[in-house]
């Protein structure tokens, strides 16, 4: 008996998968099945691919491994609504082109959401609430429950056992190894999401916001733009640009950081920008030490 239901099963599920090659549908389940309409995903437009015929205007100033070579990009501009495609621009594939690891990104995004976190949650214990410094009842004699405060943690009113003591610091640090890595994986994820432009400055034709609404609508570059450049004193039509639009947010190069590029849709890094990033990000790999000691002398520190 056994042995004719094993024939059967066997011979139903080679039938299912004979069945299953000449029909031209994939027999896969309900629930992994998409509608029509989102097989191909959100409409995204991407760049032009990088023609290498095109004038370098920027190559790496730091030498690259003979094993590595550089990733060209588009140099862009926002100075006109217009899109044009100055040249190529050389990045460095040690700070945009490292293995991406999701776990790096995590721990230094926890970081950054916690090392700047205080609790002020407090609770008073027994010593510390109103009232309780006689005894309700005496030892011995009234059938209850020996009792020495009103205020002990076993009645309502009483002290809190255990509790919160605020504030309490949740202040650590990560190793700067760990912390170079995930700017290094968050420039280079953001590059191969085709989501980081390089710009030649931040200069823009006129001060009015709509301008740069209108002009990231344009370019489909998403609603939440981050500009990042070197000097803190940014050209004055950008600054009026952004002074009341909460999505596009200006910050200096030396503030960039991996829970702010993953936040917002796109960033924008001017050329001047790339440099200070490359020069700093690379210094971290043939430092001295992990934490440099700054009573020895050390003439490579930028």
């Amino acid at each position: 008996m056994m042995l004719r239901v094993l024939v059967l099963c066997c011979s139903r599920g080679a039938g299912v998968r004979l069945l299953s090659s000449f029909s031209s549908e994939p027999l896969l389940p309900p629930n992994l099945i998409l509608p029509p309409g989102l097989k191909d995903g959100p409409t995204k437009i991407h760049r032009p691919p990088v023609d290498l015929s095109q004038p370098v205007l920027r190559t790496c100033k730091i030498p690259v491994p003979s094993h590595l070579s550089p990733r060209p990009v588009w140099l862009e501009s926002i100075t006109n609504q217009d899109q044009e495609l100055q040249g190529l621009v050389h990045l460095h594939p040690d700070v945009f082109d490292v293995p991406p690891r999701i776990d790096i990104l995590h721990q230094v995004i926890t970081w950054q959401r916690n090392y700047k976190r205080i609790s002020y949650a407090k609770t008073k214990t027994r010593a510390e609430v109103r009232g309780g410094g006689r005894k309700p009842w005496k030892q011995k004699g009234s059938g209850r429950a020996r009792q020495g405060s009103i205020r002990s943690p076993l009645w309502r009113g009483g002290g809190v056992a255990h509790g919160p003591r605020g504030p309490k610091s949740y202040y650590y640090m990560l190793p700067m190894k760990l912390r170079v890595l995930g700017l290094k994986m968050a420039l280079t994820v953001k590059l191969a999401q085709n989501d980081l432009h390089i710009i030649d400055s931040t200069d823009i034709s006129s001060p009015d916001p709509q301008y740069l609404v209108d002009l990231f609508n344009q370019r489909h570059w998403g609603e939440s733009i981050l500009i990042v450049d070197v000097n803190e004193h940014m050209p004055e039509n950008i600054l009026t640009a952004t002074l009341d639009l909460k999505k596009i947010t200006l910050i200096p190069a030396i503030g960039i950081n991996v829970y702010s590029m993953l936040k917002y849709k796109t960033l924008l890094l001017t050329v001047r920008a790339v440099d200070f990033l490359e020069e700093k990000l690379l210094f971290q790999d043939n430092r001295y030490c992990g934490l440099y000691n700054f009573k020895y002398p050390y003439s490579d520190f930028p």
